[in-house]
């Protein structure tokens, strides 16, 4: 399966940077977009270099890149993941304002009827945020903000943060064990 990720600059950049660790485990093709934004999060929140998150994709495209491969229907992207996504890049997506890779993408998966999954960051919601998250999903988008279960008994923020990422590859119906599942017999 070809996925394209998104990386925004919203708080919460470890989750795209997971998603394509576990990625990387797996036979997929990964196409990855880094905003400037994203790109300068990645240094605020984490130890990871741009290059140690470049390294886990097959595929890097500059989000100004309009002309990439990706932003074609015809490539055949067959899952887009947005991880983290800002309010403005979810705002984008609701309103089809593509100005840039990240949002076209998303645009292309909804108007080829993919998965789109999109992992908004933001507290509190204002009822801006509330429509655009009604829209994307009105047009086939799937909103999947990474909120933390506690029925698996984490232990750390890596349990928090796979249990997020497990929910991405349940909806890509990826076979994985990134956290215990609900009803899970020892």
């Amino acid at each position: 399966m070809k996925i394209t990720v998104g990386i925004t600059g919203a708080s919460g950049v470890i989750y795209g940077i997971r998603l394509l660790e576990a990625l990387k485990e797996t036979e997929h093709h990964i196409a990855l977009i880094l905003s400037d934004w994203g790109r300068q999060t990645i240094a605020l929140e984490t130890d990871y270099s741009e290059a140690d998150v470049r390294s886990l994709a097959d595929v890097v495209y500059d989000s100004r890149d309009m002309a990439a491969a990706v932003s074609s229907g015809s490539y055949g992207t067959e899952a887009t993941v947005i991880a983290p996504c800002s309010m403005k890049t979810l705002a984008g997506v609701a309103n089809g304002f593509s100005d840039n890779l990240i949002v076209r993408v998303a645009d292309v998966a909804l108007k080829e009827r993919r998965p789109l999954i999109l992992m908004v960051r933001e507290t509190p919601l204002t009822l801006i945020h509330l429509r655009n998250m009604t829209t994307v999903t009105e047009a086939g988008g799937i909103i999947l903000p990474p909120m933390p279960g506690f029925y698996h008994k984490p232990e750390t923020i890596d349990d928090v943060i796979n249990q997020s990422v497990g929910k991405v590859f349940d909806l890509l119906r990826i076979p994985h064990t990134l956290y215990q599942r609900w009803g899970h017999e020892s």
